[in-house]
């Protein structure tokens, strides 16, 4: 934390957030290692007595061993001590491979812990472009036992594959496809601010960013005028300006991707309420944009949008929108805005996905299980779920 704006300057030039995310992500990455170190000493084993009498069961938890670690570039910081921090609480050495986009922030990490004391060989980081070939050399060297990744499905399931042939320990943080539902009788000002948290934290590239907002017919329009007012208020530039909210995608594809999206959707009937275009200047930007008359078959419902476009589909029931949200092969996050508490509740039980918010928009933490089902991963990362992925679970026989 004494080096947070540092590290914030290099988040910003690296990967071209805004200031404020870069900030926030520093003490968010820092947290895992507080979070983690307390951790440390709450790994339970436990002693029984057989059922038959003849022996004590004495169960054990130890390092799982050498642990692969393979990150992504929208959070370099907090990705990396996400997995650094629970490995090392466990007792693992790590090899991470940063993304090529930023290998800065990973290498900068390294270093303050090796200030720290971490010993030599402990903590081992490996930039390359050639990301497929070098972790495939990981992967099959006879000392890794663990592989945790966070990055795309498709990426996924090709180091799933690698990581059959040596009978792996696999944790895997997968694509998403957020839907976030707003109900009738929810707050709207909670909403609009949970909303934009949810959409544009990082300019929307995130795992968790809702990409599908599904808003009930009696708030749709006052919802849709609220959120494109909001969302055109943002001011876009350098991150390194304090004053900017949304800062650069990751690159030029990225806008190109986010104008390939927008243009498919108005063709299949969506209207553009604010942004939709990029300003075509200086660097890889695209505005904050809501798409309004979404109908079920709209392209832009099936992809991980990881940009700034918010498209906004009315729906009548709850039961529709549940059916609606759940129409996915991903099951990462999901949000849910009403002032019905057992509503909120039914359908949090009811949405196919491994975290929930209700009613706000930022419900990552380092004391709870980030992770999803379906094509969205396997394994929790955070939480006391965390630490448990880089362990074993040891039973000892014993008579006395």
């Amino acid at each position: 934390m004494e080096r947070s704006d540092e590290l914030a300057g290099l988040i910003v030039r690296e990967n071209g957030k805004s200031w404020a995310d870069a900030v926030s992500e520093v003490a968010y990455a820092a947290e895992f290692f507080r979070w983690y170190a307390e951790e440390t000493p709450r790994v339970d084993g436990h002693v029984r007595t057989a059922p038959n009498g003849d022996k004590r069961i004495l169960v054990v938890h130890q390092p799982i061993g050498t642990a692969v670690l393979v990150t992504p570039w929208n959070f370099p910081a907090a990705m990396a001590t996400r997995k650094i921090a629970p490995a090392l609480a466990a007792g693992c050495p790590v090899v991470l491979k940063p993304a090529s986009d930023t290998p800065l922030t990973a290498l900068a990490i390294a270093g303050l812990l090796a200030e720290a004391g971490v010993p030599d060989g402990v903590v081992n980081v490996v930039p390359a472009r050639r990301s497929g070939a070098v972790v495939a050399a990981m992967l099959n060297h006879p000392a890794t036992r663990k592989l945790s990744f966070t990055g795309s499905t498709e990426v996924g399931r090709t180091l799933l594959r690698g990581a059959a042939e040596n009978v792996l320990s696999v944790s895997m943080e997968l694509g998403g496809n957020a839907p976030l539902l707003v109900f009738d009788d929810a707050d709207l000002d909670t909403a609009i601010e949970g909303t934009l948290v949810a959409k544009m934290r990082n300019g929307g590239q995130s795992c968790i960013a809702a990409n599908r907002l599904f808003v009930q017919a009696g708030v749709y329009d006052e919802f849709a005028e609220r959120l494109s007012s909001a969302m055109a208020g943002l001011s876009m530039g350098c991150g390194l300006d304090r004053s900017v909210q949304v800062g650069a995608m990751i690159n030029d594809g990225a806008v190109g991707e986010m104008e390939d999206l927008v243009a498919r959707s108005v063709e299949a009937g969506a209207r553009v309420m604010t942004g939709g275009k990029a300003s075509g200047g200086v660097g890889a930007f695209y505005p904050p944009t809501v798409l309004t008359g979404i109908v079920e078959d709209n392209p832009i419902l099936e992809h991980e949008i990881f940009g700034p476009i918010a498209p906004l589909v009315e729906f009548e029931t709850e039961q529709q929108a549940i059916a609606l949200a759940n129409a996915t092969p991903f099951g990462l996050a999901s949000y849910v805005f009403t002032a019905d508490l057992a509503r909120a509740l039914r359908v949090s039980e009811a949405l196919d996905t491994g975290m929930v918010g209700v009613n706000r928009g930022l419900i990552s933490d380092p004391a709870a299980p980030f992770g999803g089902v379906k094509h969205s991963g396997l394994g929790r990362e955070g939480g006391s779920e965390g630490i448990h992925e880089f362990l074993e679970t040891k039973y000892i026989a014993v008579e006395w």
